[in-house]
């Protein structure tokens, strides 16, 4: 921002000694414009000195993905932003077989297990009961009678969320992909952490008479922002930042219009 082009220095009138026309070495005052000394950068000093950037939903260092930031009015949109409760999509990778203390690849192995029982029919069965438990919650958590036309034309916009916090809530998983010893799977999610993800796939192991760790969280969507959306960090400059928020601007003024 400091290196940008900044505005042209103001001007002000002063009236500055010159010869005057009729010789002799007589003096004369002549009005003229000059810059103001106030608004030179050697004076003023830089334009920035400090940002405010506020962080939305954090990713810890084992995970990867969309990750939103607030620049200045910014930091008040991700507040609201957070109280649409908005759901994250991420794509996990697992593979079957051992077992960690941290429920990830790369943590202290605990035990190694069976897996060639294991069938994608048999891990839909299990997805599928995932799902189904935590559609009910997510019925609970919304403080809505399902009774009511209410509840009928939320459900049709896809609203139905938590009014407030509640524990990590799946609405949607599938299988992507399926080769012994490796699946991987898309979880839509709400209020959720990466670590809670990876005990999940841990938790799956078990549900199938073995064990698994997760070799890879990594979020697709948060809310109204997509892969599409993010910056690469060879992007990460003014230009880019610039034109990223004024394409995001629509989509985060429609979301908040919507559902707030």
């Amino acid at each position: 921002l400091n290196a940008a082009p900044g505005r042209p220095p103001r001007q002000q009138v002063r009236f500055l000694p010159a010869s005057a026309s009729g010789g002799g070495g007589a003096v004369e005052l002549v009005a003229a414009r000059v810059p103001v000394l106030a608004d030179h950068p050697l004076v003023r000093g830089p334009r920035f000195k400090k940002l405010k950037i506020g962080a939305g939903h954090r990713l810890d260092v084992k995970a990867s993905g969309v990750f939103v930031l607030g620049i200045g009015h910014g930091n008040k949109l991700l507040t609201d932003l957070y109280n649409c409760h908005l759901t994250k999509v991420y794509t996990v990778g697992g593979l079957f077989g051992k077992a960690t203390d941290d429920f990830s690849d790369t943590g202290n192995l605990v035990e190694k297990t069976t897996f060639d029982h294991i069938t994608r029919e048999k891990l839909e069965r299990i997805l599928a009961v995932i799902q189904g438990t935590n559609q009910k919650a997510l019925l609970m958590y919304s403080n809505i009678d399902m009774k009511t036309q209410e509840a009928y034309e939320l459900a049709v916009k896809g609203l139905i969320r938590p009014m407030g916090k509640s524990p990590p809530i799946i609405t949607a998983v599938r299988c992507l992909q399926f080769e012994l010893p490796e699946f991987q799977l898309e979880i839509h999610c709400l209020h959720e952490t990466q670590q809670y993800l990876r005990k999940m796939v841990h938790e799956i192991g078990l549900e199938l008479k073995s064990s698994a760790v997760c070799t890879q969280v990594r979020r697709t969507r948060d809310g109204v922002f997509t892969v599409d959306d993010a910056l690469p960090r060879t992007q990460w400059n003014l230009r880019s930042i610039q034109e990223a928020i004024r394409n995001c601007q629509l989509k985060v003024e429609t979301e908040l219009e919507k559902t707030l």
